[in-house]
């Protein structure tokens, strides 16, 4: 497994150099030509276990074989028809199950092809229907790289660098990332102080509330490292909203479809929002997203809000088979009892390591925090990399996250045996750094 560079991968990223646009931040320096369950080969050969799922895309794994059936099925009939003008029965059956299995009732679905249109979506939605136009969003979060998305985002300075004047009317405030409070609160013992901020600092100074149309947040947050809330903060935030009248809208676009352990991350704290945003994991791999509300919430008039591609029936399908497949193989039970292991076999082996901070986690989706100093707290993206390309020669492919954060994100149908191996790989990893 692993190893290093061949001759032949040396070859296609050279060719990649001349021809692609350097604004794909390629983290691995490796070649991918096929993929099967949890694994990935090189085309040298070389077996990868696989720890990214193509950022928490492949959830029923890599060529998962009812997906692929489905497509190749679908092909036979036709490929593309355009959702904006015919209709489509699989786009409705696929939105069917959708209204059935997210957090709400009476709900309408909104297609689209990726995360970034998901939340673009929700974006022109929430300005349409409550006829204001301003929005709270949180520091560390990300929400994609479209201008609607790329405003909301609050994650790193490159994603926006020279390109303002962004959409007017965000602001941002702080997310309850225990580890790092602002507020300087110990977790467990604050009053939330980060709540607190929004409607007795920022909605009583700077933001009129009869002006806010929502607020955006991550259930966990994603790229941010995997940061999870602490029980209480996304009712209390569902609450400003209510009180307020805006939209709570959740960006469930990574912790979807059975990663957190339950369909949606929402379901873990209690939450309905009125508007959430999809993609990823929903078609085993196929390009699709959705934005998914309230049938009262989601009517606005023809033409306003359409795409080409719109529910395509390639997409459809493999979305409809890896739902089935989550739901006949208890992906959803799996993730939520490997990532409940995950996070002990962390904690026991790793988190008193110098160069570790924290480690935490809800589901297949699991943050080890990296540090220079524990006492201060320093990010360390230093060991970031050493970790992250050390253990790619070993044979073990991590996530980038945050500042200095390695993100853990297994497809969920890997194996309690598979899943340990790949930890105890990560172990050996931070313990020689």
């Amino acid at each position: 497994m692993g190893g290093k560079l061949g001759k032949k991968s040396r070859a296609v990223i050279r060719r990649d150099k001349r021809v692609i646009s350097t604004s794909y931040a390629r983290g691995h320096p490796m070649v991918i030509e096929r993929g099967e369950g949890v694994n990935i080969w090189d085309p040298e050969g070389r077996k990868y276990l696989d720890f990214t799922s193509g950022i928490a895309v492949a959830n029923v794994g890599h060529s998962n074989p009812d997906v692929v059936e489905a497509v190749k099925a679908q092909a036979d009939n036709i490929l593309h028809n355009a959702g904006t003008d015919f209709y489509n029965e699989l786009g409705v059956e696929l939105a069917e199950k959708l209204v059935r299995i997210t957090p709400g009732r009476n709900q309408r679905i909104f297609f689209t092809n990726s995360g970034t249109e998901s939340v673009e979506c929700a974006f022109k939605l929430a300005r349409w229907r409550s006829r204001k136009t301003r929005f709270i969003s949180f520091i560390n979060s990300f929400h994609g790289r479209t201008y609607a998305s790329m405003t909301l985002s609050g994650s790193k300075p490159v994603q926006r660098d020279h390109f303002g004047p962004l959409v007017p009317g965000v602001i941002h405030v702080p997310y309850a990332y225990c580890y790092r409070c602002p507020f300087e609160q110990r977790a467990g013992e604050c009053s939330f102080e980060c709540l607190d901020y929004i409607e007795k600092t920022i909605l009583k100074t700077v933001l009129p509330p009869d002006e806010v149309a929502g607020i955006f947040m991550e259930p966990v947050q994603g790229e941010g490292g995997y940061v999870v809330p602490p029980r209480g903060f996304l009712k209390g935030l569902q609450k400003i909203c209510k009180r307020n009248d805006f939209f709570l809208i959740a960006d469930e676009v990574q912790t979807g479809f059975g990663r957190s352990g339950k369909w949606f991350a929402s379901q873990h704290f209690g939450i309905k929002p009125d508007i959430i945003c999809l993609a990823k994991g929903i078609a085993g791999g196929m390009p699709l997203g959705a934005c998914v509300a309230h049938k009262n919430i989601m009517r606005w008039p023809p033409g306003s809000h359409a795409s080409t591609f719109s529910g395509n029936p390639l997409s459809c399908a493999a979305a409809l088979a890896s739902i089935k497949y989550i739901e006949k193989h208890g992906l959803k039970e799996n993730a939520a009892k490997l990532g409940r292991f995950g996070l002990r076999y962390l904690r026991d082996t790793i988190e008193e390591c110098k160069h570790v901070g924290d480690v935490r986690g809800l589901g297949l989706m699991i943050g080890v925090e990296l540090v220079k100093d524990k006492r201060t707290k320093e990010p360390n993206p230093e060991d970031q990399e050493r970790v992250v390309l050390k253990s790619m020669k070993k044979g073990l492919l991590l996530l980038y996250g945050g500042k200095s954060s390695i993100r853990i994100a297994p497809p969920l149908v890997i194996t309690k045996e598979e899943f340990e191996h790949g930890l105890e790989i990560l172990d050996e990893v931070i313990k020689g750094l």
